[in-house]
């Protein structure tokens, strides 16, 4: 989380969270804090909340003969995670949602990842 103090009067500041447009380059990068270690509950609720009933996000016995060998966590909870992150550094101070373009899933991601 990424907080930028504003002064508000003398020697009085607060902190500002959000971006405006204009504070976006393309290219940049953003890392956002504090990480979230996702766990076995996290998601198989996820996973049987939104109704995706692949044995691969919850059955050990089932992920263990797949090509990774253990359960894979639900990619949609991975985005949503990412993109909680991200609120209060890049869009605290928007009045819509953001877009998801061109996403791309590189590396696998297991129960006990950060």
């Amino acid at each position: 989380m990424v907080a930028v103090a504003k002064e508000v009067g003398k020697n009085r500041y607060r902190e500002s969270y959000g971006r405006y447009l204009e504070d976006f380059t393309i290219g940049d990068v953003y890392e956002h804090r504090p990480g979230r270690t996702i766990t076995e509950s996290d998601n198989t609720w996820f996973t049987l909340l939104t109704m995706n009933q692949h044995p691969l996000h919850f059955d050990a016995e089932y992920a263990s003969k797949s090509e990774f060998g253990k359960p894979l966590v639900n990619s949609c909870l991975t985005l949503s995670m990412v993109a909680g992150m991200s609120v209060s550094d890049i869009s605290q101070k928007t009045i819509a949602n953001l877009g998801w373009d061109k996403i791309k899933l590189t590396s696998p991601v297991f129960v006990g990842d950060t």
